[in-house]
């Protein structure tokens, strides 16, 4: 049985065995991008991969709120897994099910017919705005995909589960491999066909994930039917203010592609390369994120505090130390994986320069990851919400465009750095002196 109880054992031991199978998640799925980011820029130029990396800012945005309120299900799921509380976790399921169906559908609707409008509103330059508005409306039709088999695997971490999820993204990583060269340079569909490719391999992972959890019985799902109304407050509860955590997060990345498209076509090239090993860079941090999540849910729903710090000191350890590893071996490598994916020269500089600059910054913003995992374990939803605000739109957004103003393309990347370390001073600080811990997700008897 590929499920754990996190509120006993050997907690280093659990970090590694729980995030192991997460990072090689999150590996594939970043794999999943660079797969249609390397035949779009080398069949399709820099242009089109520019408009890939300016839409895909987007289509994170409007999926900013439904992965928030999965960040709200892994809370909740994994408080009830820690007080053994079987039938609260099959009923809370079916409630995230319900409701999280019906947010997909609307926000696709909503994407889809909004796409060149955004696309205008960030300035996106024009000769973008046509391929971006194709690759986007494509993927808003096959949003319900994307959900689908995120919320199948947050379901199972939050029972401990992180090993079955990886078997559903190899499913979409292979499929993705096939379908992108096909539809690209055999039935020369363009820049549609990445995105045709994308929805088609998404939605067969999702489905099979359906089909694997119920015939091995590791999700006790149920035939779908309205929640209870307790359980739908306590989801909007924690799910408003978590899936706009997400939407602050990713309207700042937005906000600040609006200062790399002010510097033209090269810089926004070079940017969308780059910001394809800022993913790698930042894969530790994002998996440990996840996992501690996870952990400090079981163990605070089990009332063992001094389990939750323990976890969050080893979180943060090992994410530093990672990160920085990764981030030297990326400073002395940085030109030959931007070309990777563009041999642009104006563009291949800038994305050398960006990812030089920024490297190691990166283990302080792998700092907020953890933190901000385990208060939001503790259903802190709306102080993390508070947290982000200030990180992106007081810190990272304005220092990007200022250092940019002072000091030209580069800047972007300095503004960026200095925000990483404030961020972390402040996410320490509220995890240190914060009431995080005195929150109740679910009161007794509801």
């Amino acid at each position: 049985m590929n499920q754990h109880d996190f509120t006993s054992g050997n907690i280093i031991k659990q970090i590694w065995i729980f995030s192991l199978p997460i990072m090689l998640t999150n590996l594939l799925q970043i794999s999943f991008q660079f797969i249609d980011s390397l035949w779009v820029g080398n069949l399709l130029g820099a242009n089109a991969l520019g408009a890939i990396a300016v839409s895909g800012t987007v289509i994170f945005t409007i999926l900013s709120f439904i992965i928030g309120v999965n960040n709200a299900a892994l809370t909740i799921l994994s408080q009830q897994k820690g007080k053994g509380n079987d039938e609260g976790l099959k009923s809370y399921i079916n409630a995230f099910v319900v409701l999280l169906f019906f947010l997909s559908c609307l926000l696709g609707v909503l994407g889809f017919f909004s796409s060149e409008k955004i696309l205008v509103l960030l300035s996106t330059p024009p000769s973008m705005i046509a391929d971006a508005s194709a690759y986007l409306q494509i993927n808003f039709i096959g949003i319900i995909f994307l959900f689908g088999y995120n919320f199948v695997s947050t379901v199972l971490r939050s029972l401990g589960d992180s090993k079955s999820p990886v078997r559903y993204v190899v499913i979409a990583v292979i499929l993705n491999a096939i379908l992108d060269p096909l539809f690209l340079y055999v039935f020369k569909l363009g820049i549609e066909g990445a995105a045709y490719a994308t929805i088609l391999s998404q939605g067969i992972a999702f489905l099979y994930g359906i089909f694997d959890t119920i015939k091995r019985q590791l999700v006790p799902f149920t035939f779908p039917k309205v929640p209870k109304m307790n359980e739908a407050q306590t989801i909007m509860k924690l799910g408003i203010p978590s899936g706009l955590q997400m939407m602050v997060i990713s309207a700042g990345v937005m906000a600040i592609m609006s200062v790399v498209n002010s510097f033209g076509d090269n810089v926004v090239a070079g940017f969308g390369a780059a910001q394809r090993l800022d993913s790698l860079i930042m894969l530790p941090a994002m998996a440990l994120g996840t996992a501690v999540n996870s952990m400090a849910g079981q163990n605070i729903g089990a009332n063992k505090w001094e389990r939750v710090h323990k976890i969050a000191k080893f979180g943060v350890m090992f994410t530093f130390g990672i990160i920085l590893v990764i981030s030297s071996i990326v400073f002395f490598f940085a030109e030959s994986a931007i070309r990777l994916f563009i041999d642009d020269k104006e563009s291949l500089l800038f994305g050398q320069s960006y990812l030089q600059l920024v490297a190691f910054f990166y283990p302080f913003l792998g700092i907020n990851f953890i933190l901000n995992g385990i208060v939001r374990a503790a259903g802190a939803m709306f102080q993390v919400l508070l947290l982000n605000i200030l990180s992106f739109w007081l810190l990272r957004y304005p220092l990007s465009y200022l250092c940019s103003q002072w000091l030209g393309e580069d800047g972007i990347a300095i503004g960026m750095g200095i925000s990483f370390i404030v961020s972390s001073v402040i996410a320490f600080s509220y995890y240190k002196f914060g009431n995080w811990d005195k929150k109740e997700v679910i009161h007794e008897g509801s």
